[in-house]
């Protein structure tokens, strides 16, 4: 459970959030390419992907001289194994809603 804390707090971040979102949206790409757009620093953003990294979202390799990021899959998969086995609680708690809902539109007027 701790893994996923560390996760999801990761996440809260919008600036992360931000830099997931790209980096699934369009692959790998340089830390530069992270940072266009964000009116962050060089530094800033090599915080948030040192985050990112321990929470186990993204992964760095070396290409000469930049280091390029991209999603970690075993990480976000473990976000919506997590999701989905709440799928129980969801599907019950729509059920009682629309129960709810039925009988308030069945009660005369």
């Amino acid at each position: 459970m701790s893994t996923l804390l560390t996760t999801f707090s990761a996440l809260s971040d919008a600036t992360r959030f931000s830099i997931v979102e790209q980096l699934m949206e369009q692959g790998e790409l340089p830390a530069g390419d992270l940072i266009e757009g964000r009116g962050i620093s060089g530094a800033a953003i090599s915080r948030h992907l040192k985050v990112l990294r321990e929470a186990g979202l993204v992964q760095q390799r070396v290409r000469g001289t930049q280091r390029m990021y991209s999603i970690r899959s075993d990480g976000l998969r473990m976000i919506a194994d997590w999701t989905i086995s709440k799928r129980q609680f969801w599907e019950s708690s729509l059920d009682r809603l629309s129960d709810i809902i039925e009988r308030e539109n069945s009660w005369p007027t």
